[in-house]
């Protein structure tokens, strides 16, 4: 149990290469996409009779569920009120070139976003905009955060992410890929006036919460653009924002 606990640090996730699944619904999608990967599940005694089918899709796997107590799974799970089931998966990674490999129209680039939250939102974001994958470079927070993990509720699993390299290299295979990039700071043009590059195979490149991009990082990009703030909101939070570029570029190339 203690080993299950320490899947909280980023040293034993990269030692591992395990990560903790936090909850029903993340699990559920664990199971339903990436069933090959977990190993093993714990719930309680009111968690298994409430989801009982979670249960049943591990047991097909190969993975039985094992029941523990209410205290014991609190010291497992990161949240401070569980939901009363915890798994473990292997990790998934991909590198950039196996992401970009196969004709892809939509990605999304996180350089040094340290919060976990805005990462896994952004991730889930991605995904509900039909986007082939998320690329972290730079110091951003770790893919497999049970934080991030949570965040995306599921999407983790639905769509490649690829992590641990440097943002100068990124931008070199995603141009290479054929996809422009653009880059989303308070610098740049409005997004309304340039829905007509929308169509194309993008990138869109999202900078850290507080500091956003650096100069050489805006020169990097292709294009830099900007969500107009159209009332009297001081800014959008970093997920709010990529989400709303991505939705663009998938309605734009969907017409």
């Amino acid at each position: 149990m203690r080993a299950v606990a320490k899947l909280a640090k980023r040293s034993a996730r990269a030692e591992t290469g395990l990560f903790l699944v936090e909850g029903p619904q993340a699990v559920t999608e664990l199971l339903q996409f990436r069933s090959a990967l977990l190993v093993d599940l714990f719930m309680t005694r009111t968690a298994l009779d409430r989801y009982s089918d979670l249960a049943r899709s591990a047991a097909a796997s190969g993975i039985e569920a094992e029941t523990v107590s209410d205290h014991v799974l609190e010291t497992m799970a990161d949240t401070v009120t569980p939901q009363g089931v915890v798994a473990v998966s292997r990790q998934f990674p991909v590198s950039v070139e196996e992401l970009l490999a196969g004709g892809v129209t939509l990605v999304a680039i996180l350089d040094e976003v340290r919060d976990p939250g805005n990462a896994g939102t952004i991730i889930r974001a991605a995904d509900a905009a039909g986007a082939d994958g998320v690329i972290f470079t730079g110091k951003s927070v770790d893919a497999y955060n049970p934080k991030v993990v949570r965040s995306t509720t599921g999407s983790l699993f639905h769509v490649a992410v690829a992590q641990g390299g440097e943002l100068d290299a990124a931008i070199r295979a995603v141009k290479a890929a054929g996809l422009q990039v653009l880059a989303a700071d308070i610098a740049g043009d409005d997004l309304p006036t340039v829905r007509e590059r929308l169509a194309q195979p993008t990138a869109w490149l999202f900078g850290n919460e507080a500091h956003g991009l650096t100069d050489d990082s805006l020169g990097l990009a292709d294009h830099v653009v900007k969500v107009p703030i159209y009332g009297h909101a001081e800014s959008l939070n970093l997920a709010t924002a990529a989400s709303v570029c991505l939705y663009e570029s998938a309605f734009a190339q969907r017409v």
